[in-house]
């Protein structure tokens, strides 16, 4: 895991602010209430192109001038953003070449947000040179402590369709393949008498009937487009840069579709900040029937992701109020206590910076019902109030700014094999269920986890540290990766995968050899036959030493293979189906460690068994008896723990510390049983063993 350019030293509280929004006769006065709530830091500008660049060529910069120079008065740090996500009008207009494509190549047009396209010369020419400006100008300013490059990469859309798309694509696929010949072999061309025979007939994805697209082309499509967001980001962080004053750091905001986010974190910024909106699962679009279990609990799946990323990340965009449009994405209001919680549950996961959206809902425009901390009316409120309470109890866990979370076991993914999902229907529903299960199995037994992501350069130390590593479905193998989870097992470890694995190569070919392929010589495994399960029958299970064992939605039909007899046991064996009596689980030795090979996707019931088995399941029971409805995190840091209990209920929960602990927020000493207020957050410092 790469180290960190930029950590924070104190847990930082800010606010995105928007002064283009707001009479000027307001800054000073927000910015002192701001401080009297405990935010010090202000994001800026994202959306302000105009307010710099009013016409082509003419730059001003009084509007920013001013606000800068009245943070600094106030003591007011500032996040400056480039404001690339939203063109002016009269740069559309000019060169509608910028503008990025529906699918059928319709352009979009000015009046929304990220409707430009990456790969346009000219929009990276003028998204460039208002990068220069602003930098040179206010690189050195002393309120800035930090730049934002543009707003939410791939949010909105992540797929792009214009003329200067298919342009790059081609030069894309020029140098990963060199000849027509090598292409159409990797894209298996001949399948449907797609053989390309000049470049010029190669386009972005475009329209087919019945969506029966060539999976090679999209998965190089994709791969096309992080590359081109990634080069994007790269550009306006090399110009600022060249300006900024040294300490002063680079991120980006968000993390969504398409991007390899890892790559971007590593060759363009210092630090990596989320946006968290956890009401979205109770929003008025969403039908109840279908709601996920976890609700607003499950954002800590995506922290766990952010944190993959970057293991001390700050939230750009932390909720603050009802979140909508006025044309969609309508959500209730934050009850009391959300607000504290959601922020609590992003420190719990890593951030080190909680910065809240927004201070004051705008009046005007798409957004109205996106509300901030105050509402139209400008008055104190609730949730002012709120943020005051968590500011106070923020600032008591100063002591663990830059803690470790604390893992029970990884879960391995890979940037291949999730693109693939976005192309395989099958992969998707399988990889989908897994993940979201060892999710719901990792909160409701309190038995956290670390995702972590097998890169080209990625090295046994990225993954000694895990005992247990989970890799649910790894379609898409290579030799180098099952070379490094080879040496993975060698030295100790566990690794586990599940059906599905091992069959296809890195261009999304299926390979010619028994699953799950080049981890055969891992799991002495071999599959002879798998299926979906079959919805007219009862659900498909196993028998573990007794134990009735959950094998949903699609199985391997397995034996144990021939030349792995020696080393290698069967575990369990299905119970029903056509197949009654074939091994569903085999555990085979390496070295000092072992694969095991479960014949389905994860489920709860059948994690639960494995966790047992492997002596990973709930790390804290020493600690804490706690009920599902909480969650459990812990952060590490210097000799010191601390325990993270987190309330998403309508309800009180109650736990039991099983010793004597300090309250963080109370500043006592507690032991025995405690009670966990609706949508209460505590944190509880674990005595030192000596």
């Amino acid at each position: 895991m790469r180290k960190q350019n930029f950590q924070w030293t104190e847990m930082t509280m800010g606010v995105c602010y928007y002064p283009e929004h707001w009479d000027r006769s307001l800054w000073r006065e927000d910015l002192r209430r701001m401080k009297e709530a405990g935010i010090s830091v202000v994001r800026v500008a994202e959306f302000a192109w105009n307010k710099v660049e009013p016409e082509e060529g003419k730059f001003t910069y009084t509007f920013f001038d001013e606000f800068l120079d009245i943070c600094l008065e106030e003591k007011m740090s500032v996040i400056f953003g480039t404001p690339t996500a939203t063109p002016p009008a009269w740069l559309t207009e000019k060169y509608p070449e910028v503008l990025n494509c529906r699918e059928d190549g319709t352009a979009y047009r000015h009046g929304g947000r990220r409707h430009y396209n990456y790969n346009s010369v000219k929009y990276q020419k003028m998204a460039g040179r208002i990068v220069e400006k602003l930098a040179s100008h206010y690189g050195k300013h002393p309120a800035i402590v930090g730049w934002q490059v543009d707003n939410e990469l791939n949010c909105e859309t992540y797929e792009y369709h214009s003329k200067a798309d298919t342009e790059a694509f081609r030069g894309f696929l020029k140098e990963k393949y060199g000849t027509l010949d090598a292409l159409n072999e990797a894209w298996g061309t001949t399948f449907w008498n797609q053989t390309y025979t000049a470049w010029e007939q190669i386009y972005v994805p475009r329209p087919v009937l019945n969506d029966g697209y060539n999976p090679h082309m999209y998965l190089d499509y994709d791969r096309f487009i992080s590359e081109s967001t990634i080069r994007f980001c790269r550009m306006q962080a090399e110009i600022i840069r060249k300006y900024k004053k040294t300490g002063d750091f680079i991120t980006t905001n968000g993390m969504f579709w398409n991007i390899d986010n890892h790559k971007m974190a590593e060759e363009c910024l210092d630090i990596y900040t989320y946006d968290s909106y956890p009401s979205f699962a109770f929003g008025l679009d969403r039908d109840p029937k279908n709601a996920r279990d976890l609700n607003d609990r499950h954002v800590s799946k995506n922290l766990t992701e952010v944190r993959s990323i970057c293991p001390h990340f700050g939230i750009m965009e932390q909720q603050s109020g009802a979140n909508g449009w006025v044309t969609r994405m309508a959500g209730p209001a934050p009850r009391p206590g959300q607000m504290r919680l959601w922020a609590m549950q992003s420190v719990a996961h890593g951030a080190d910076y909680i910065s809240f959206f927004r201070w004051r809902t705008c009046t005007f425009g798409t957004e109205i019902y996106w509300h901030g901390i105050l509402d139209y009316d400008n008055r104190d409120n609730r949730k002012l109030l709120e943020v005051k309470e968590f500011y106070r109890d923020f600032k008591k866990l100063d002591g663990l700014c830059g803690a470790e979370y604390a893992a029970s076991f990884g879960v391995l993914k890979d940037f291949d094999n999730v693109w693939d999902t976005n192309i395989d229907e099958i992969h998707r529903i399988v990889n989908g269920t897994s993940e979201e299960e060892i999710f719901k199995v990792s909160q409701l037994t309190h038995t956290p986890y670390n995702l972590v992501y097998l890169r080209e350069e990625s090295t046994l130390e990225d993954l000694v540290s895990y005992p247990v590593l989970f890799y649910p479905h790894p379609v898409i193998m290579t030799e180098k990766r099952a070379e490094l989870l080879k040496e993975y097992v060698i030295q100790g470890g566990t690794l586990v995968i599940g059906c599905r694995s091992g069959y296809k190569q890195e261009n999304g070919k299926c390979v010619m050899m028994p699953q799950p392929g080049l981890l055969r010589v891992l799991t002495g495994s071999d599959v002879k036959e798998f299926s979906f399960t079959h919805g007219m029958e009862e659900p498909v299970w196993a028998d573990w030493n007794g134990k009735h064992m959950e094998m949903p939605v699609f199985n391997d039909i397995m034996e144990i293979a021939e030349e792995s007899c020696e080393n290698t046991k069967l575990l369990a064996s299905y119970g029903n189906s056509f197949y009654s009596g074939k091994a569903a689980l085999i555990e085979k030795k390496t070295g000092k460690g072992r694969t095991l090979h479960l014949g389905s996707t994860f489920s709860r019931q059948n994690m639960e068994l494995l966790l047992d088995y492997l002596g990973v399941k709930e790390p804290f029971r020493q600690l804490v008896e706690a009920p599902e409805g909480v969650e459990l995190a812990m952060r590490r840091k210097e000799g010191r723990e601390y325990l993270f209990v987190l309330n998403y209920q309508f309800e009180p929960q109650k736990i039991v510390l099983k010793k004597t602990m300090r309250s963080v927020f109370r500043e006592t000493d507690v032991c025995g049983e405690v009670e966990i207020p609706i949508f209460g957050a505590e944190v509880f410092e674990v005595p030192v063993t000596k």
